[in-house]
């Protein structure tokens, strides 16, 4: 299994990104999948997830409003949309599946990690 998360980058403080999970090797349509990230000197944090079996998405409040997760199970990919960046928003943001389909806050339930990209938000 693998994820390959792309589409990080530097912007300014108000714009925008888009980050990308490509998924292979795995019934990805079954996968809950979430987001997380880790700012320089702190813990991985919780972001966002979504389980298409069970129709749900949560957010973390820090980007409930601005951040949109979804995804294409015909392309295998997930989606990140990131708007109105802040510079609290940098970090290296980390896509995730989830084998239970749960779209879980917590990082244990998830089985398989991408590498991580890197969002720098400039103020």
């Amino acid at each position: 299994v693998q994820l390959q998360a792309s589409g990080g980058g530097l912007v300014q403080a108000g714009g925008s990104l888009r980050l990308s999970c490509a998924a292979s090797r795995l019934a990805f349509s079954i996968y809950g999948m979430g987001w997380f990230r880790q700012a320089p000197g702190k813990e991985r944090e919780f972001v966002a997830a979504d389980s298409w079996s069970a129709g749900r998405t949560v957010y973390a409040d820090s980007v409930k409003g601005r951040f949109t997760v979804s995804r294409d199970n015909a392309k295998n990919t997930a989606y990140l949309q990131m708007n109105s960046l802040k510079p609290e928003d940098t970090a290296v943001y980390y896509c995730a599946a989830d084998a239970f389909g749960k779209g879980s806050t917590r990082q244990n339930d998830y089985n398989y990690w991408g590498q991580g990209t890197q969002v720098t938000v400039s103020s």
